[in-house]
């Protein structure tokens, strides 16, 4: 185990930006050449095709455009009318000499590169000793290869980016001290696509193609020296940030060219100890032994392999190409490194790097380590923030050479989960492994949920949010998603549209989605995700339409659980693709359509990805679940006491969240204000209003059953029978014998859902976390939002988790109205609500409907629900809107709660009245789908109980009319006159008026 304070689990690994190199590119080039040269240089093709496909296959971007002239005068009339950033001339242009061109055009414009190019012959090189090349950025040798073309125009860029470049990220430079033009144009091609081909392998640590294109930006610049004098310039400038030096032995030092100018400046670099590695090059063969004894590589300049040698050494020395793991070729020789190597193993990337490091020899990792060759081959490959942590450590650092191997190991992994935190990853199976957050599978859209979870990764990320809080990892799960043109393709190749589009029943419909095949491409990617994560799936729905603003489809979709157990992988991912075919299906269930025709949306117009999410939690025997699961809205539509509209209200429930999302009991309190909660005002109220079950996944490894009902593998499991874990952090207990509640789980008693160890005690941070993270979706989306989240406490070590699960902007009102409603008299109204939701007038409704007080049961809730939904039937016929008002909670998936309705049964309901009676009071409901879904729809909400003094129900005023249509619960008053209603939103009151002539006139 290494030093603790080494550890880069927490560590902020700073973001290359990328964006802000190779800022100055050579967008134009003119070439001025004689006619002659011309047809030369085409007589293979266009000069400036061959260099688009020299582009090309380089997976270059930005080729110039080349424009050719003939002669001086053309040349200066071109320069004259159109801008160019690079000027190439031949050496032969007619009237006047390229060196002489070159003077005019640099006292015309001084700082516009000017390159010579010239044959190669010995009457050429006696001509150039007596040129003036002062005026001249460089000079090469053409020989037809239209590659030199490439390397100048790069060597440019590399001179006109080199300084913001380096100074910006520190961008490694390879310095090139060389003399001979002929050696310098043989090189250089040769550099620049050893260079390229080297960033392409960088593209490969890219998680998306935009990070591979911005990661060819970030490869090592080459910066040309000719001197020693500007060889030791370029050095101390740039010393810290050099790769390599490739340096002939001979080249001018003050004037005189027979210097052994290349060993004085091998010199001068050993003497700093930077340790850069040195290629020295000559056609003398008594400097190869010099250079042994300098420790530096060489290069005999009359090797018939001369630019092949090169490139290899090139490799070698300055940790091109894959990382090489060494070990010496005679075993006895083990504790002797280095000595004569052999390869022992490679690796091409990060991910390889990492898997090799476990079997590779602790003579092998401590050479690397001690040579600091980890940090080279880092920083030849631009990934610069990586390398500076690790070339920060040494081998002293470290008790033993296994901790330098355990170090490398999770450096290598946490740099790749921080540098994934954010982004969208593409799916690729030969990469996929545990440290990508979120990534995607097909071309298509991520859908309403999938964009907001990758929003929500995004500002994590940019805001820090992991570890702000102490001992807590706040983050999204891991994400996969399909999308939608993955939907789209299993809808063709399996012909689904006409069953999908017919009236056929949901069963039928799921049957045969189930049936059909999945694109065999998914299959093999699927597979590659079940190698990597080994907890239960949740598999959940992210259409277009869902969880965007202005369009409320939250909840309509289905989300199915897989507990990803089984021995046999092959049932695992059957199971995962007939929960995606599942939730694919579930865009044409009865429901789905009704919505879809209440919302006036396409169904056919509909397009589904399926989020692939790891359900956060922990198994306990035979059951999965989190510790908490919750919902977080920033606006509070029923603030009480102290509590404010802005505060915002929070929904938490002992395990999975289908509890809240179906508006089961659940403990509702203010971020604000976390110790207060009316539910727990006393014992009474405490005992009816908390949770004492919870669900649980079941772990059964054959119970994935595909179903209409999405909660069909999901338990439910007494809170007396949870994880003494899950307890310690969500429980009390109710003493009977006292009548008292208890903070605390370890008491005789009923066991209840209090969550005072968290709320009170402040044992866990949640209401700081949600209160920031509201305040951090509302700045960020400019709108209310709504965030679901789930947190597991019972971690075996490291931080408890706290994952956000979704955002969502919950949708504004498009009709705000600002309403002062003082003096209301209660003789003229039928309702008055100090919870109210909504804002505005609402006029055009003349039919009241509301479930007989002496005819209500909780036992017969569902008897209410299918006769409201033929009553909603009819008003559906008829074009209708209504008034509907009934006790308990409208949309409750517990039937002991309220009446367990769906959207799409009272769908004509305009207004929606939640009413307490005597002996039937329920906690307002806000933690639920169709709670939100209804808002969405700008239906007022108003809860009254009128027993506790709580706004004011006038029934005897509607039992006074005859009664339109009448049943055994409900009975259904239609007016004359408009049923007039009046809410203002800022202060949550609501008022319905009795229907008379006058009201509305008033209005």
């Amino acid at each position: 185990m290494y030093n603790k304070s080494f550890s880069t689990a927490k560590y902020s690994f700073k973001d290359t930006p990328y964006h802000a190199l190779m800022n100055k590119r050579v967008t134009g080039v003119l070439l001025i050449c004689s006619k002659y040269d011309k047809f030369l240089l085409e007589e293979d093709g266009r000069i400036d095709a061959k260099l688009f496909e020299e582009y090309v296959s380089l997976n270059l971007r930005y080729p110039p455009s080349i424009k050719q002239v003939s002669n001086a005068e053309e040349a200066f009339k071109a320069l004259e009318k159109s801008q160019f950033d690079l000027v190439i001339s031949m050496l032969n242009v007619g009237n006047i000499q390229a060196f002489e061109m070159a003077k005019q055009i640099k006292n015309l414009y001084p700082k516009k590169p000017v390159v010579v190019l010239t044959p190669f012959s010995k009457e050429i090189s006696k001509r150039l000793v007596n040129e003036d090349f002062s005026y001249t950025d460089y000079i090469f040798s053409w020989l037809g290869n239209p590659n030199l073309f490439l390397a100048i125009i790069k060597l440019i860029e590399d001179k006109m980016n080199v300084h913001n470049d380096v100074e910006r990220v520190g961008v490694p430079v390879i310095l090139m001290v060389e003399d001979s033009i002929r050696y310098i144009s043989s090189y250089l091609p040769m550099l620049y696509r050893l260079l390229f081909i080297q960033a392409i392998a960088l593209m490969n640590e890219g998680l998306n193609d935009h990070q591979q294109m911005m990661k060819m930006r970030g490869r090592p610049k080459i910066i040309l020296a000719t001197t020693y004098e500007e060889a030791v310039e370029k050095y101390q400038k740039y010393k810290h940030n050099i790769l390599g030096v490739i340096s002939d032995v001979r080249y001018p030092k003050d004037g005189n060219s027979r210097n052994e100018s290349g060993i004085e400046l091998t010199n001068l670099i050993k003497s700093d100890r930077l340790n850069i590695p040195i290629i020295l090059q000559s056609s003398e063969e008594k400097y190869e032994d010099v250079a042994m004894e300098l420790g530096v590589g060489f290069i005999n300049k009359f090797s018939k392999n001369l630019t092949q040698e090169l490139q290899n050494i090139i490799k070698e020395q300055f940790w091109f190409g894959d990382f090489i793991f060494r070990l010496p070729e005679n075993e006895s020789d083990m504790d002797k490194m280095p000595g004569k190597l052999k390869e022992f193993d490679r690796a091409s990337d990060l991910r390889t790097l990492r898997k090799k490091l476990k079997d590779v020899p602790e003579v092998s990792l401590k050479y690397h380590f001690q040579n600091h060759h980890f940090s080279k081959w880092l920083k030849a490959r631009a990934l610069y923030s990586l390398e500076k942590i690790v070339r920060e450590r040494s081998l002293s650092d470290f008790d033993n050479v296994s901790s330098t191997k355990e170090y490398m190991n999770d450096t290598i992994k946490n740099y790749r989960i921080y540098k994934s935190r954010g982004k969208i990853a593409r799916f690729d199976k030969d990469k996929y492994d545990e440290s990508t957050i979120f990534s995607r599978i097909g071309n298509g859209l991520l859908g309403g949920k999938g964009r907001g979870l990758a929003f929500l990764d995004s500002i994590l990320m940019q805001n820090s949010f992991r570890f702000k809080y102490d001992d807590v990892e706040v983050s999204i799960p891991r994400t996969v998603v399909l999308t939608t043109d993955i939907f789209e393709e299993f809808m063709d190749i399996n012909n689904l549209y006409s069953c999908a589009l017919s009236d056929v029943s949901d069963e039928d419909i799921l049957m045969r989605f189930i049936s059909s095949e999945l694109p065999e491409r998914v299959k093999y990617e699927l597979r590659t995700f079940l190698d990597v994560v080994k907890s239960p799936v949740a598999v959940r729905s992210s259409s277009l339409l869902e969880d965007t603003q202005y369009q409320p489809f939250a909840g309509i979709y289905s989300t199915y659980m897989i507990p990803n157990n089984h021995n046999d992988i092959a049932i695992r991912i059957n199971q995962l693709g007939t929960a995606i075919k599942s939730v694919f299906a579930s865009v044409f269930f009865k429901n789905s359509k009704s919505y879809m025709t209440a919302t006036k949306n396409m169904i056919d117009e509909e397009k589904m990805s399926v989020i692939l999410q790891e359900v956060t939690g922990k198994n306990y025997g035979d059951s999965f679940y989190p510790t908490i699961s919750g919902v977080a809205r920033s606006v509070n539509f029923y603030p009480m006491g102290k509590e404010r509209q802005e505060h915002g209200v929070v929904n938490i429930a002992v395990g999975l969240g289908k509890t809240i999302v179906d508006g089961g009991v659940s403990l509702r309190f203010s971020p604000v204000y976390p110790k207060q909660s009316l539910q727990l005002t006393n014992p009474d109220m405490a005992i009816r209003n908390t949770q004492k079950e919870f669900y649980a996944l079941d772990l059964d490894t054959y119970k994935f059953t595909p179903s209409i009902d999405e909660g069909v593998n999901l338990k439910t499991i007494s809170l007396d029978d949870a994880d003494r874990i899950t307890k310690l952090y969500t429980a009390s207990t109710y003493d009977y014998a006292e009548h008292v509640i208890r903070d605390g789980f370890n008491y005789k008693g009923k066991k209840i859902a209090t969550f005072s160890s968290i709320l009170k005690y402040g044992y866990f941070p949640l209401a700081r976390i949600i209160k920031d993270l509201m305040e951090l979706g509302e700045k960020e989306m400019n709108n209310p939002v709504e965030i679901e989240f789930a947190a597991n406490l019972d971690t075996e070590s490291g931080a408890k988790i706290f994952n956000v699960l979704q955002i969502r902007p919950i949708v504004a009102e498009t009709s705000i109205m600002d309403i002062n409603i003082e003096e209301i008299k209660a003789d003229d109204t039928v309702v008055i609500s100090e919870k109210a939701l909504g804002n505005g007038i609402y006029k055009g409704l003349k039919d009241f409907i509301y479930i007989k007080p002496e005819a209500f049961n909780p036992a017969n809730s569902k008897e209410m629900k299918n006769a409201i939904n033929k009553i909603n039937s009819k008003m559906d016929k008829e074009d209708r809107s209504y008034v509907l008002c009934g006790p308990g909670r409208w949309g409750s998936s517990d039937p002991w709660l309220g009446i367990p309705v769906s959207w799409p049964e009272i769908s004509r309901a305009k207004i929606i009245i939640e009413s307490g009676l005597k002996s039937y009071q329920i906690e307002a409901s806000q933690g639920s789908h169709f709670f939100q879904n209804i808002t969405s729809l700008g239906v007022a909400y108003f809860t009254v109980n009128p027993f506790n003094k709580d706004g004011y129900y006038d029934i005897d005023f509607l039992n006074g009319f005859e009664p339109y249509y009448e049943d055994e619960f409900y009975r259904h008053v239609r007016f004359d006159e408009d049923i007039i209603t009046h809410i203002d939103g800022k202060k949550g009151i609501g008022v319905i008026y009795k229907p008379v002539k006058n009201k509305e006139e008033d209005s």
